[in-house]
């Protein structure tokens, strides 16, 4: 059952809080899961939150830091200690504590790296802090469990108990060389069923996928993705085994990379969430507003060129939205699943026949739709049948021209290296608005010879 914060729960933490009630509290939230604690704690205030933080143990803590929105993490970290923080970082694996001071000032960083217990720790923290956290190197953890080929399975059982205490899931057993490069993977069945003699390099699988320390996030995910990987190691340039990412942190790869597509297809050109400052929403929406506000200038000056028609023909002005909104509404929806395909790798052949089956099926559409526009305004509304036939032709036209643009718009984009979702949203519903009021225009204009 999903936890759901209740008015009655946050009035009673907050007079537990104002009443010093330690062990009370203690009590109530040592029952939740630190997700729980970390949503609790978006609702308080951040006085009230590192007043919680400092009174739980660090085992606990430590996990709710992970969990925590950027903006509160932030507040807690600047109420705590170099020392209390690196109490926090020595219970996380090394990924997440390195995620974690990357967020610090650069003089709470070494004051913190200073304060951790563990060396090793210590020392893998600092190394991961190298990679660009776009990377693999900026996911992977320092944690998991290797033997060397050369070993047998009793050496390997030993060394695997002493190195699983730092683990905190098993996924894959890796199998190294002398010189620490990746050969393969071991099966725990395999470990079990074969007698205690028998050499590793026997027995192991030496097919595994793995990923290069300067590789994507995107890529790693799209790997873990295809494979339906629980885990990838990470090896460096010389193939040597330097880490290895687990499916928790492709996940948030996946959902910040959704977030960000959704975000440029709505037209808002940063990543910004609801509770960010007016000036920071205002820098992400406002440059495909002006955009949005340029095209409908553009517009408005093209219906001005045309205003003579809709003088005499006063029935095509009042078709013009409807053109401009269907030459929008078909370029989202092409370039929507262009976008969709080339995310998920899904796209395949070459970008003329992709386009020509766009027009087949933009043709099948504009005809149907143009037939229903026709026979309606024909029966319903009482306009002249020239008219209609504009309106239909115009109608096919723009669906056509307009499915082309949301098609290849995105696969261009792609090709030159550039996010393909910028292509929808206001950028090809502005560019499609504008393309479908001249198409109506101009077809009107060679049929009534205005």
């Amino acid at each position: 059952m999903q936890f759901k914060i209740s008015k009655e729960l946050l009035v009673q933490i907050e007079q537990l809080i104002h009443q010093k009630n330690d062990q009370e509290l203690e009590v109530l939230l040592n029952d939740m899961h630190h997700a729980d604690i970390a949503e609790i704690f978006d609702e308080l205030e951040s006085e009230e939150a590192i007043y919680i933080f400092k009174i739980l143990d660090s085992e606990i803590t430590a996990e709710i830091l992970t969990e925590l929105e950027d903006d509160v993490r932030e507040k807690i970290l600047r109420g705590l200690s170099a020392k209390e923080i690196a109490e926090e970082l020595d219970e996380l694996d090394t990924d997440d504590a390195a995620d974690i001071i990357a967020e610090l000032s650069e003089s709470k960083k070494e004051e913190v790296i200073s304060e951790l217990e563990d060396v090793e720790h210590a020392k893998d923290i600092v190394d991961l802090l190298r990679y660009d956290e776009d990377t693999a190197g900026g996911l992977m953890g320092k944690e998991l469990v290797k033997v060397n080929e050369n070993w047998n399975v009793l050496t390997c059982v030993k060394e695997m108990r002493i190195q699983a205490e730092n683990v905190t899931r098993v996924h894959s057993i890796y199998v190294v060389d002398d010189e620490n490069r990746l050969k393969g993977r071991l099966s725990l069945k395999d470990l079990l069923t074969t007698s205690t003699k028998t050499p590793v390099s026997e027995v192991y699988i030496k097919k595994v996928d793995s990923v290069r320390v300067n590789a994507s996030n995107i890529e790693v995910a799209r790997i873990m993705q295809k494979y339906d990987l629980e885990a990838i190691p990470v090896v460096d340039e010389m193939g040597r085994l330097v880490g290895r990412i687990t499916i928790d942190d492709i996940v948030d790869v996946i959902k910040d990379e959704a977030d960000k597509d959704y975000q440029l297809a709505a037209g808002i050109s940063q990543d910004v969430e609801a509770d960010d400052s007016i000036l920071q929403l205002t820098k992400a929406r406002l440059p495909w507003l002006v955009l949005a506000l340029f095209g409908g200038f553009i517009s408005v000056t093209l219906l001005e060129s045309f205003q003579d028609a809709m003088k005499f023909h006063k029935a095509l002005f009042f078709f013009t939205p409807l053109i401009a909104a269907m030459a929008g509404n078909v370029g989202v929806q092409s370039s929507a699943i262009i976008v969709q395909g080339l995310a998920n790798h899904s796209i395949s052949g070459t970008i003329v026949n992709r386009l020509l089956k766009e027009i087949s099926l933009s043709l099948l559409n504009g005809l149907i739709l143009a037939s229903l526009l026709y026979l309606g305004s024909h029966f319903l509304l009482g306009v002249d049948s020239k008219i209609g036939i504009i309106v239909t032709i115009a109608l096919v036209s723009v669906i056509i021209i307009a499915s082309l643009i949301g098609t290849s718009i995105p696969l261009l984009l792609d090709k030159f290296g550039i996010d393909p979702a910028l292509a929808t949203g206001p950028f090809i519903t502005t560019s499609n608005d504008i393309c479908g009021i001249l198409i109506y225009f101009s077809i009107a204009k060679l049929i009534l010879g205005f």
